[in-house]
C-alpha cells in the first residue's frame, strides 16, 4: 500500500503541471482538495456524530499539512525537476526520524542526504531556482508533520473515515491562496475534469493507501519505504514530464536513499492499533456498508 501511494502522489504531481500552467499550484492543490472532498464523501460517511473535543485539534493540524504540503509541492515542481523537488521534500520526513530516533548519531542521515541534494541542485553551475528549493522545503516541513499526524488520525479512526474529515479542512485552509489564482488564471474546460482526475489518484487513492499503511506500520519502518519515493520521482519526471537527469544528480538520488534507508530501523508495529471509531461512527469491529 505505501509503495502504491508513492507512486499514485508522484504520478498525481506530474500531471498537474499542465494544470498549474492554467490555474497556478495554488489553484490545482484548491481544486484537488475540493475534489478529493467531493470523491472521499461519496466513498465514505464522515463519522461527524462521533467526534471528541480531543479528536479535533489533530483533524485541523492534519488538514491543514495535507492542503499546505500539496501547495507547497506544486509550487516546487512549477520551477524545479520533480525528482529535485522531492528529494528536497524528503529532508522533512528523514529529519524527523533523526529527532526521534534513539542515538543523537540518527542525525547524521540527514546531514548526508543534504550532500545529495546538494550534488542534486549544482549550486555551482549558478542555476539554482532558491523559490523552488525553498517552496520544497516547506513542503518537507508539512511532510514530516503528516506522516506523525496520519499515524495518530489513522489509529483513531477506521478506514478512511479520517482522511474524509481532513480533506474539506485543507480545501478551506488552501482556498486563500487556491481561489484567487482559479479566478485570475487562463481558465479552460478541461482543468476541472483534469484537477478532478488527479483528485481521485491524491488525495484519494493515495493518502487513502498511506493512512491504512501507517496503522501497519511504524514510523521508521515506512520511513524506510519512503527513501525510495526520490527514486520514483526521477522516474515519473522522466517518462512524464521527459525530464532527464545528469549523472550527478543521479548520484545525489542515490546518496538520498541510502540515507533514507540508513536512518530507518523497525518493522511492524508493535501492538495494532486501538481504533475507537468506526466509519459512519460504528463501533470497532462492526461491520460497515
Amino acid at each position: 500500500m505505501a509503495v502504491a501511494a508513492m507512486l499514485a502522489v508522484q504520478l498525481a504531481s506530474a500531471l498537474s503541471v499542465p494544470v498549474i500552467e492554467q490555474v497556478g499550484p495554488g489553484g490545482t492543490a484548491w481544486l484537488r482538495m475540493c475534489f478529493g472532498v467531493v470523491f472521499l464523501w461519496m466513498i465514505a460517511r464522515p463519522a461527524i456524530r462521533s467526534l471528541t473535543r480531543g479528536d479535533v485539534p489533530a483533524l485541523l493540524a492534519l488538514g491543514t499539512v495535507t492542503g499546505f504540503m500539496t501547495l507547497f509541492f506544486l509550487a516546487a515542481v512549477e520551477r524545479i525537476p520533480l525528482g529535485t523537488a522531492v528529494a528536497i521534500e524528503f529532508l522533512g520526513p528523514l529529519a524527523v526520524a533523526g529527532l526521534m530516533g534513539k542515538s543523537r548519531k540518527a542525525l547524521l542521515w540527514p546531514a548526508l542526504a543534504l550532500v545529495g541534494v546538494v550534488l542534486l541542485t549544482e549550486p555551482w553551475q549558478g542555476e539554482v531556482d532558491l523559490a523552488g528549493v525553498g517552496f520544497a522545503l516547506a513542503a518537507g516541513t508539512c511532510w514530516g508533520l503528516y506522516n506523525i499526524l496520519t499515524q495518530h488520525v489513522g489509529d483513531r479512526f477506521a478506514g478512511i473515515s479520517g482522511l474524509s474529515l481532513t480533506i474539506p479542512v485543507a480545501a478551506i485552509a488552501t482556498l486563500p491562496v487556491g481561489l484567487p489564482q482559479v479566478l485570475d488564471g487562463e481558465f479552460t474546460w478541461w482543468v476541472l475534469p483534469a484537477a478532478a482526475g488527479i483528485a481521485l489518484i491524491t488525495p484519494v487513492i493515495a493518502f487513502g493507501l498511506e493512512m491504512l499503511a501507517l496503522r501497519r506500520m511504524t514510523h521508521t519502518a515506512f520511513g524506510t519505504l519512503l527513501s525510495i519515493e526520490p527514486a520514483f520521482g526521477i522516474l515519473i519526471g522522466l517518462l512524464v514530464l521527459a525530464q532527464t537527469p545528469t549523472l550527478m544528480q543521479l548520484l545525489g538520488i542515490a546518496i538520498v536513499i541510502a540515507a533514507g534507508a540508513a536512518a530507518q530501523r523497525g518493522g511492524t508495529r508493535a501492538t495494532d492499533p486501538i481504533v475507537t471509531t468506526g466509519q459512519g461512527g460504528a463501533p470497532p469491529g462492526a461491520p460497515t456498508p
